[in-house]
């Protein structure tokens, strides 16, 4: 056999070299759990398309729950600013990503968040920021919509706030009803949002062309 060639045996055999710097981006117990759970379906972790799974599901659960290890002054850091103005900002098309509480499966869209400032204004980008940090936890659309919301007002004080989500989800898609086609919207409305149907209306006409409309 050529040198540095393993027969097949061989490689179902051994056990993947981790680093670790592997081991600190996991989630800690993660690996050996999935190991189990691999098993428990009917699979053989030591078949060699499986020897790295655990660790990498590891490693991936370690991005997608991030949310659970970050505040939102860690997402805003020092972007609130004084400014003068007080018309509507929105902030359209911003994708996200997170995992179903029920079922453990993906669902993923987007989200448009809108202020009216009222003495301050959030840079841009860290609405994406805030959309992130609640989208990688465990969730339900429902409390991510109002978790923007609430943060936008507790940073901002604004004049009013407006988030709409739009999100398919894979438990429904997957198993269960199988409606591929299905998708679920959410919103959120504050202050002028809520009180005035004319602001409503302006933002929600903004907002046209979501994730399924396109």
């Amino acid at each position: 056999m050529p040198c540095g060639r393993r027969q097949r045996s061989d490689i179902l055999t051994t056990e993947p070299v981790i680093s670790a710097n592997d081991e600190k981006q996991e989630v800690p117990g993660l690996s050996a759990l999935t190991h189990e759970w691999l098993s428990a379906i009917g699979e053989d972790p030591a078949r060699e398309g499986l020897l790295r799974t655990p660790h990498r599901v590891a490693k991936a659960w370690s991005f997608m729950t991030a949310g659970y290890h970050k505040t939102l002054e860690d997402a805003v850091g020092d972007a609130v600013f004084a400014a003068e103005g007080s018309e509507m900002v929105i902030v359209k098309d911003i994708e996200f990503y997170s995992m179903c509480e029920h079922h453990m499966l993906p669902f993923y869209g987007r989200a448009h968040v809108a202020y009216i400032p009222d003495g301050k204004i959030l840079g841009l980008s860290k609405f994406a920021r805030i959309v992130d940090l609640y989208s990688r936890r465990l969730q339900v659309q429902e409390r991510i919509t109002t978790q923007i919301a609430d943060a936008t007002e507790a940073l901002l004080s604004p004049k009013g706030v407006a988030v709409f989500m739009e999100g398919v989800h894979l438990c429904m898609a997957m198993r269960g009803v199988q409606k591929q086609n299905s998708s679920t919207t959410t919103s959120a409305m504050r202050g002028r949002f809520r009180t005035d149907p004319r602001t409503r209306a302006e933002f929600m006409s903004a907002v046209q062309g979501t994730l399924r409309g396109r």
